[in-house]
């Protein structure tokens, strides 16, 4: 019985990357485990990511993610497409996965310079392209260019640890990234989804930007709002390359909070996971050099619980808002 309890709605996770191919290693949950996570915790729905780095097209990386998920899941889901490279046969691809698969958002990366990161022109080609498609643009903001220095500079230096991570990529190349993607939206007349929030510059800059006038959209993850990135210094190498995301978490502790207020006020608007957690085996790759170390957190299960409790326990956002976010 619920009596003198709340009912609320499941809750839907934005961002997933569950089963995730990378560098010749899958991430540890796939969707059957962590849809069950993700139930666990409350949430009835995720939004995972086709990202897939082999040479497959649009199409059959779609193709591929559904055969992975259909008979799996255990909750609702739903599918975004990364675009990690701009020519005329993804143009093409984009508008047969609107109008024959049903995507609306595809997801753009500024950074993993050499991999995915889209130069500023192909940024605005793909944000026009789009917005023609009534697709929503999806962005992970980070300069990539200067990370790429950041990164090789460390290495120099003998930073080999996780701490390398987030010295090489600060908060300022993340606040940096997100203006200038949706400046690039804002010329293109695209809506603008920012993935990962994690620190308090870019969120600045988001709720800057929203007062203006733009059409922008902030997701802080479970981990931004949950946790900083101290832990990044952590003399267990196990405990510090675990907390190994992009963008990194942030080393200032009052960060946490600091989302948490913007996402009740409304300057911030959803919450994601970006739940892609690997074993300290898999991560092990990275260590003695932590640009290996496989990107990813944990957060599919936990997201609610840290909203609740840090959000509406803790009297910054009431019942509503958090069935809202």
């Amino acid at each position: 019985p619920a009596e003198g309890k709340l009912v609320i709605p499941g809750g839907i996770d934005t961002h997933t990357h569950l089963q995730f191919p990378k560098n010749g290693i899958t991430s540890v949950d796939d969707f059957a485990q962590g849809t069950k996570a993700a139930a666990a915790g409350g949430t009835t729905m995720i939004v995972d990511c086709v990202l897939d780095s082999s040479d497959c097209s649009l199409i059959e990386s779609y193709d591929k993610w559904r055969g992975m998920a259909d008979d799996a899941v255990v909750g609702d889901y739903a599918l975004n497409v990364a675009i990690t490279k701009w020519d005329n046969k993804v143009k093409i691809d984009m508008e047969k996965l609107v109008h024959q698969r049903g995507v609306n958002a595809f997801l753009v990366f500024m950074s993993y310079k050499d991999k995915w990161q889209l130069t500023d022109s192909e940024l605005y080609q793909a944000f026009c392209h789009m917005r023609d498609l009534g697709a929503l643009a999806l962005v992970h903001a980070e300069n990539g260019d200067v990370i790429k220095q950041g990164e090789d500079e460390m290495i120099k230096q003998g930073v080999i640890g996780p701490e390398g991570h987030e010295m090489s990529r600060p908060e300022e190349v993340e606040a940096e990234a997100v203006q200038r993607a949706i400046t690039i939206a804002d010329q293109a007349n695209c809506p603008l989804y920012v993935v990962r929030v994690m620190s308090k510059g870019s969120a600045d800059v988001i709720a800057e930007c929203r007062k203006k006038g733009y059409v922008v959209f902030g997701e802080p993850i479970a981990a931004s709002l949950g946790t900083d990135g101290t832990q990044y210094w952590n003399t267990k190498w196990r405990e510090a390359a675990a907390h190994v995301t992009s963008p990194p978490l942030r080393p200032d502790p009052t960060t946490p909070g600091y989302l948490m207020d913007l996402l009740a006020n409304g300057d911030l608007q959803v919450t994601g996971s970006a739940h892609c957690a690997w074993t300290t085996g898999q991560r092990a790759a990275g260590e003695h050099d932590f640009t290996k170390i496989p990107h990813g957190v944990n957060g599919i299960e936990e997201r609610m619980s840290i909203v609740w409790e840090n959000g509406v326990a803790t009297g910054k956002m009431d019942e509503n808002t958090f069935v809202a976010v």
